[in-house]
């Protein structure tokens, strides 16, 4: 029983698999999609604040020294976890005054640390920025970090 792989046959399973594949693709595509959008994420606490929040993240490019949810820069701290470090389950308000005062006290002229640029946010920003690290804090990342230490 010696049979060759003809040409058509080989073209058959090239096709045949590259169908197989991209349906797969897609429907592992649309499935993460449907997780991320009904699962992982709190849209019911999604507010004007927090969306104000991001656009605090994103003007001052926090992103270029810290990561958040694992994606951005490893110079500085992961941060979607900061506030339940901070002890923001427990605690709100002492975990909000708690970061207002790391970041109003930056950088801290400590020799040989890494140093936080002064950004000057005002109170509302800062507010904004804080509740959206506490709305960050609330999405399912499946156990990413896998320590709190950030």
């Amino acid at each position: 029983m010696s049979e060759r792989l003809t040409k058509s046959a080989a073209r058959n399973i090239f096709y045949g698999g590259t169908a197989f594949f991209i349906v797969l693709f897609i429907a592992l595509s649309v499935h993460t999609h449907l997780y991320i959008v009904n699962t992982s994420t709190d849209e019911t606490t999604l507010t004007e604040s927090v969306t104000r929040g991001k656009h605090v993240w994103e003007r001052n490019a926090c992103i270029n020294c810290h990561s958040l949810l694992g994606e951005g820069a490893y110079f500085a701290p992961e941060l979607g976890n900061v506030w339940v470090r901070y002890g923001g389950r427990d605690h709100a308000e002492g975990a909000r005054m708690g970061l207002k005062a790391w970041m109003r006290a930056q950088p801290t002229r400590v020799p040989g640390r890494r140093q936080m640029p002064q950004f000057n946010l005002s109170e509302q920003e800062l507010d904004d920025l804080i509740d959206f690290f506490e709305w960050t804090s609330r999405i399912d990342t499946q156990g990413w970090p896998p320590n709190t230490a950030g």
